[in-house]
């Protein structure tokens, strides 16, 4: 049993899918139904039976994107230290407003 799905194009992009169509003998209708239907990315999106394959998709990303996971020394302290704040709030504030 078949599916109706109404689309709104471009001229351009119509006028394409009817060349292409009437150039096999068929409708555009047809035409694009047919090429979905062969479509490897149409069907990939819409997942297959084979589920492992996303899921090992999604944990080599994951891992890919662990990577980048890690620690970075700046060589200086980043605002861990109570003191260290403090003296960098002292000596903004006593630029800003000179001495107190």
């Amino acid at each position: 049993m078949g599916q109706t799905l109404t689309l709104v194009l471009d001229d351009e992009v119509y006028a394409e899918i009817e060349r292409r169509a009437r150039s096999r003998g068929t409708t555009a209708a047809r035409w694009l139904a047919a090429a979905l239907q062969r479509s490897d990315v149409l069907l990939q999106r819409l997942g297959s039976s084979d589920s492992s394959a996303d899921t090992a998709e999604r944990q080599a990303a994951r891992e890919r994107f662990e990577q980048h996971f890690g620690e970075l020394d700046l060589g200086y302290p980043t605002g861990v230290e109570n003191e260290q704040i403090d003296a960098d709030l002292a000596r903004a504030y006593s630029d800003t407003y000179g001495s107190v």
